[in-house]
């Protein structure tokens, strides 16, 4: 009996031992080590022991996630902790895919069921492979089986579901349907909105929230000013930031970058530069933010300079962000020796290798010059294939210089582009005729708007905003819809009046 008992400790003792082992394994060298004793003891076969390798191989930063699909595939009977692990590894890793490939594995696996866990990972995967018609099954799973209403990661991760794959009206129902939502669930619902370029929803969102009298953390108050910046509503972003500074959130770089951008997006460049001066840390994106405010305000030298300065206050080399940031300032204060000299060195200089973008910018700056030959040499010398950014700006460039035989072949790449789609299409007959205008060639401009009206082809309308009292208006090209659309049309005829006496 007394020698049973000392067997019996010997066993509990070892299998303690490799537990610990198996916990604390730290490198891909240790887990096969453990691996091969746990084979010598007949523990490959035993769920909690491969479970702990499993875990590290998919969710340690020093693990191998191809290699623990390898140990779950020699496991005969995985369990629901496993089906989980492999299931939320490949949902956040650069194969999501592979994620629903193991959790139809588990709904064919006749011994296991799927918990709160298994959908929350599984939506995630659906997610990040922006696979919205799976994620819609999934959530009909849930709610068969009362998720929705009794689990916040799957409540989260459907809003985010359908706020990604752009479903705004889905995403705001299941928020709905949330009785009390959390910060980080009207978090996801805000960046929705953003997103979908509804960037006065987000803020609508944002508002209820503080209406219902929940007070916004950080990350809601970073949400929002980049929903302010994009919708230039002003005077919210400054409350924004007063609430920040009363609640002394800590200025780090996410709020920081957003304030610079919402400021400078907003015409305030002078408070944009206070913030990003008064910033104890900054990355890249803070650069880039700076950066693209001085470009639209007109301060291309300070564009210019902030390539060097960022490498020497904080030793953050320049990206391809703040290189565009750079060549959109040279656009606009058309420096053209400085943008083409950006183009030609950024490689060498930065290591960065110029994207379309960046040509595309370059080409806009020679338009705007006049130097439509140079543009169309610059286009034939890219890397790679010129898309409609391109070809727009030479044919918009070619109605203000009137040059009809650039402008044909423009248009004529612009429509031979793969999916150009009606909208572009448009376009581009549109601003051709305007060429044959401008060069007084009024018959073939006739001969395009006849074609034009016989394809029911229609001008997608400008859009302008402006924000008046702390009121954002959208105005759209023919739409009189605007509640104060008469008091305008009467202080434009005032205007006019005034103009010609």
């Amino acid at each position: 009996m007394t020698q049973l008992v000392r067997t019996s400790n010997h066993t509990i003792q070892a299998w303690n031992r490799l537990m610990f082992v198996a916990q604390n394994c730290a490198t891909m060298r240790q887990v096969k080590a453990t691996q091969a004793v746990f084979l010598t003891h007949g523990l490959h076969h035993n769920n909690y022991a491969i479970s702990k390798l499993v875990a590290f191989c998919a969710l340690s930063n020093s693990g191998s996630l191809s290699y623990a699909s390898l140990l779950f595939s020699s496991i005969e009977k995985p369990n629901s902790f496993i089906y989980n692990t492999l299931i939320r590894a490949y949902s956040r890793s650069s194969q999501p895919p592979l994620a629903l490939h193991y959790f139809h594995l588990m709904l064919s696996d006749v011994d296991v069921v799927p918990d709160n866990h298994t959908f929350h990972f599984a939506i995630l995967g659906c997610v990040n492979s922006n696979w919205m018609i799976l994620g819609r099954q999934i959530h009909n799973w849930v709610l068969k089986n009362g998720g929705v209403t009794s689990d916040s990661h799957v409540q989260t991760s459907l809003v985010r579901l359908y706020s990604v794959c752009g479903v705004m009206s889905d995403a705001k129902k299941v928020f709905g349907e949330i009785p009390l939502p959390d910060m980080v669930q009207w978090n996801v619902l805000m960046n929705g909105y953003i997103r979908c370029d509804s960037a006065a929803e987000s803020l609508r969102v944002f508002q209820v929230m503080l209406v219902q009298g929940t007070e916004p953390d950080e990350y809601c108050c970073t949400t929002a000013l980049t929903a302010c910046a994009q919708s230039g509503v002003l005077w919210q972003g400054k409350w924004i930031h007063e609430y920040m500074r009363r609640q002394r959130f800590d200025l780090d770089v996410f709020s920081g970058t957003a304030l610079v951008d919402m400021y400078a997006k907003c015409g305030c460049i002078d408070l944009a530069v206070e913030v990003f001066e008064g910033m104890s840390k900054r990355n890249v994106f803070s650069w880039a933010a700076m950066i693209g405010g001085f470009a639209v305000h007109g301060y291309a030298r300070k564009a210019i300079d902030s390539l060097e300065k960022m490498q020497v206050e904080d030793r953050i080399k320049p990206d391809g962000v703040a290189i565009l940031g750079v060549l959109m300032a040279c656009t606009h204060a058309g420096l053209q020796v400085e943008g083409q000299s950006l183009l030609e060195n950024m490689e060498a200089r930065y290591g960065i290798v110029p994207q379309h973008e960046h040509y595309s910018c370059v080409v806009d700056l020679l338009c705007r010059k006049g130097q439509l030959d140079e543009a169309l040499h610059l286009i034939r010398r890219m890397p790679m294939k010129p898309l409609a950014s391109v070809w727009g700006a030479l044919l918009s460039s070619c109605q203000t210089h009137k040059d009809v035989k650039l402008a044909i072949l423009a248009a004529k790449e612009l429509l031979e582009l793969d999916n150009t789609g009606v909208a572009k299409e448009d376009v581009a007959y549109v601003q051709l005729s305007n060429v044959y205008f401008s060069a007084e060639k009024n018959e073939d401009a006739c001969r395009i708007r006849k074609m034009i009206d016989d394809r029911g082809l229609k001008k997608t309308p400008g859009c302008s905003m402006i924000e008046v009292d702390g009121m954002a208006s959208e105005f759209l090209s023919g739409d009189v819809s605007h509640p104060l659309i008469p008091h305008i049309h009467a202080m434009l005829e005032l205007l006019f009046f005034h103009s010609i006496h």
